[in-house]
């Protein structure tokens, strides 16, 4: 059994029948009552955040969850579909499971979360970073590099990110896929 000494950023526990993941933790001690710990929590299969406080050393209810890679293959009126790299199994996918959907393009590897207890799809996971080409921006006008002015550029899969004036069509570029942010140029 687990307790409140367990708690830990992206642990996924079980509470009042939902799963709620861990996205920030900490404890509360004062000089005459006992410590608390405290958590802000992030639904998995419900789309509430909440914030829920224990008293130390309390029981909770973590759930196991599996990673396994998985190949984006296309989107159509279903939803979003995925292949798993190992079983060659498809499965379709709503979009409000996964993180980041406006950066997929075919052919992506992600990470599937699977609950172990259930073998139900939790999320879909984009890695930290990709490289994808700039499709449509304004051309940046020379000499304007003195500050950080940034401006809007289309990438392959539609999304807009804002890049600095230097970017170009046609340039590859890293993209934060947490934040959406420019992060850098990539040589070809």
């Amino acid at each position: 059994m687990a307790t409140t000494a367990d708690i830990r950023t992206g642990l996924i526990i079980k509470l009042d029948n939902s799963l709620y993941s861990v996205v920030e933790f900490g404890q509360n001690k004062t000089a005459r009552a006992a410590a608390k710990v405290w958590a802000k929590l992030k639904g998995v299969d419900n789309s509430r955040s909440i914030e829920h406080t224990w008293n130390s050393g309390d029981t909770i209810f973590p759930v196991r969850v599996e990673k396994k890679p998985f190949q984006f293959l296309y989107k159509d009126d279903s939803g979003y579909n995925f292949m798993d790299n190992e079983t060659f199994e498809q499965v379709v996918l709503p979009e409000t499971m996964i993180d980041a959907p406006q950066f997929l393009k075919d052919g992506q590897e992600v990470s599937v979360a699977i609950n172990t207890e259930t073998e139900a799809h939790m999320s879909v996971e984009l890695p930290d970073k990709i490289v994808m080409r700039i499709t449509y921006s304004e051309p940046g006008m020379k000499g304007d590099t003195a500050t950080r002015t940034l401006k809007p550029a289309t990438v392959e899969t539609g999304a807009t990110v804002m890049v600095p004036l230097f970017c170009d069509e046609g340039e590859l570029i890293r993209i934060n896929t947490k934040t959406g942010e420019y992060i850098e140029r990539v040589k070809e």
